[in-house]
Order: structure tokens, then sequence, then C-alpha cells
């Protein structure tokens, strides 16, 4: 197959899912092009099956933003057409299902559009008064729509009132490149003396990851138990959790990594993942932990349930509560053979209901139902 992605280049979950399904796709044989602004943040190199095509953007004053809407629809409708692409799949269905859109009315060749929602566009920028006529419009013209759990396909659905199908195809984790391994100990030091416990969040630092209720319940864990914490990522709410830190007298225990492009290192050597997101569709940093053979501790919020497994690869306790989330991790971190058992528990899961071939093999399965015309069960890869 001939295959265009579109992604955020950020280092997002949907970024990340959409260039390892690209990288995945190519090492299976397809010739894979990625339309995107910016080189995808984990697309570190290129082959013969595996292309990137940028989107440039014009500044003119006249318009008010650069329309990377519109940029994103020509590139496409170019790149389709000269490369002869038979599927188009894009993630994000606000603008990236729209530039689609746009782009079958250039192009004279004929191409399945697959939109792939993942939460943010859907759950937070689609549902607002300004977006969400379009946002529907793009998810009703698109060939197939699938989403990354459950929670977000039901929610999809009730929210925008639809009645077509959504398949569920979760996102997947390479357990090979995530998992736990010998690193020299001086690294793991890096974070942690020796005998103390370290926790780990890795994320974009948005405000809906709610960065403070991690240090918050990091102030609580480790008066208990000697412990640090490392925060993996950026964005607008890391000076937030830097000066809360500051304020709580634990800035000399939090080690602010910024973005990492191996961050599976960190994992590495992680004994427990934190997680407090306010809405998560899925949870993909919190996957790569449990590939790593760490427990998570988060809200239980969207689809998060449907990633740990409450009582067996980690613990879930109710939103806002970040009291009990610093409680759950120092049960777990007092019982070192449950840490342990949650840990094993958690890497089984990656490994059997989330592993990356299943994941790229269900995307392909997908693809062929698209483009013979076959049905797109909900629920069914």
């Amino acid at each position: 197959m001939r295959i265009g992605i579109t992604c955020f280049a950020g280092v997002g979950g949907s970024g990340i899912v959409a260039t390892e399904l690209g990288i995945g796709l190519a090492a299976h044989g397809h010739t894979v092009h990625f339309i995107c602004a910016e080189m995808p943040f984990r697309l570190d190199d290129l082959s013969e099956h595996l292309f990137f095509h940028q989107v440039h953007l014009f500044p003119y004053p006249v318009l008010q933003n650069p329309q990377y809407d519109l940029a994103l629809a020509s590139r496409l409708s170019e790149v389709i057409a000269e490369q002869e692409l038979d599927l188009l799949h894009v993630h994000y269905a606000v603008p990236h299902a729209i530039s689609a859109f746009l782009a079958r009315q250039i192009c004279a060749r004929a191409f399945r559009v697959v939109t792939t929602v993942h939460g943010t566009d859907t759950r937070l920028v689609g549902l607002d008064p300004s977006y969400r006529p379009i946002t529907r419009f793009g998810l009703e013209q698109s060939d197939g729509v699938t989403a990354v759990s459950h929670y977000l396909a039901e929610a999809t659905r009730d929210d925008f009132t639809l009645t077509r199908p959504i398949a569920v195809l979760p996102n997947f984790v390479d357990t090979q490149r995530f998992r736990r391994r010998a690193l020299p100990p001086c690294y793991r030091e890096n974070f942690a003396h020796p005998g103390e416990r370290l926790l780990i969040h890795v994320s974009n630092m948005r405000p809906v990851k709610r960065i403070a209720d991690i240090v918050r319940a990091f102030a609580l864990i480790q008066r208990r138990i000697p412990s640090r914490l490392v925060l993996v990522g950026d964005g607008p709410d890391r000076l937030i959790a830097e000066r809360l830190a500051c304020d709580l007298e634990i800035a000399d225990r939090i080690t602010f990594t910024g973005n990492l492009a191996h961050v599976e290192n960190v994992l590495a050597v992680g004994d427990l993942f934190l997680l407090a997101s306010e809405v998560e569709s899925f949870g993909l940093a919190a996957l790569e932990a449990m590939a790593c053979g760490m427990p998570v501790v988060a809200y239980r919020v969207g689809g998060v349930p449907e990633v740990v497994d409450d009582g067996v690869s980690g613990l879930l306790v109710p939103l806002y509560d970040f009291q009990a989330l610093a409680e759950s991790a120092i049960e777990l971190l007092s019982a070192p053979a449950r840490l342990t058992a949650f840990g094993t528990a958690a890497r089984a899961a990656a490994e059997t209901q989330f592993a990356h071939e299943t994941g790229i093999t269900a995307y392909e399965h997908y693809y062929t139902r698209m483009l013979t015309g076959a049905p797109a069960h909900a629920d069914a890869p």
C-alpha cells in the first residue's frame, strides 16, 4: 500500500503513535509518506519506504494566523497526486480531517481517508461551539474513523451524535525499545541516591496533565518514603511546577529533564509512574512505563482503566485527589514484593495486549477493509 500520514509533530501521544505506526508500516514493506509542518519527533531516519514532505506556511499579514489547514490541504493534494497514494491517514479530526476533505476536492485521484481521534480533538477543541460543526463534518466525511480507546469512541459518538462506526484500535508500544534492562549504575544515580525510590512522570505539561498535582503528591510521598521525582517533558505548566516545588521546599528532590529523545532510558530505571491527567483518552506514557516494568498510579479517568488494570498493574484513584495518589504510591513503595508483582503484570500487559506488531497489523487490516470497501465494524480491527 501507498499510505500518507498527517500528524502534529510534537511530543504528544498522537504524534508519537502516528510516527511509530508509519515506521512499522514501512518495515512491513508499505510505502509511507509523512506530510506534516515539521519532522515528527520520533521520526529520526528515512528510508526507501519512508518519506517526509514538509507543509510550508505563508504568513501573509491579511490572514490572522498562518493558515496551516489550508496549506496542509494544498500540500496533501500535491503529494497524493505525485506519489499516487491509496490512503491518507490523518491523526486528529480537527483540523486534519478537514484538510483531507479539501485535498479530496482538489485532487483528481481517488483515495481513502482514515481519521484517528486521540481526545484533544474531539473532547476539547472539537466541542467548542466554534469548531463543533466542522469537526462533526470531518468525521462524517472520512471513509473510516478510529479511536484509541472504547471510552473515546463512545464519547465521540455521543458528543457529535454520530451513527457511523468508530473502530477501536488501541495505542501500542515497542516492547523491545521500552523494557527493563541493565544500564550503568551511574545512570540511575543521576536522579536518585542508593536506597531511594525513583518516581517518574512524562507529559507535555499542558494544564490538562495537572503537573502541580504530581508535585503535591510527591511532597507527601517523600515525607514517608526516601524518594526522588523525575519530570520528563516541557510545556506551559512547567514553570508552575518548578515554582511549586520551591514553595514546598522539595526542589532539590525533583529533576526536570525537558523533552528527551530516548525517554526509555529513564523509564528503564524507575520504580513507579505517576499520572494525574484530568482528561486522558488512553495514556501512552503510562503504557510505555508499563512496558518498562513500572506500575502506574493514576487518576481513574477516560481510557486509563483500559490500560492500567487497577489492583494488578497499578492503582487508580479518584480525580483531583492528589492525597489518594500519594497514599496509593506509598502503599506500593512500602511493599516491595507487591511492587515487583505489579511491575511484572504491567510488563505482561504491554507484551500481550498492546504489542507493537499487534497494533501495526490491526491498522493494516483496517486499511485493507477501507480499500476493498468492506464494512468497518465499530470494535473489530
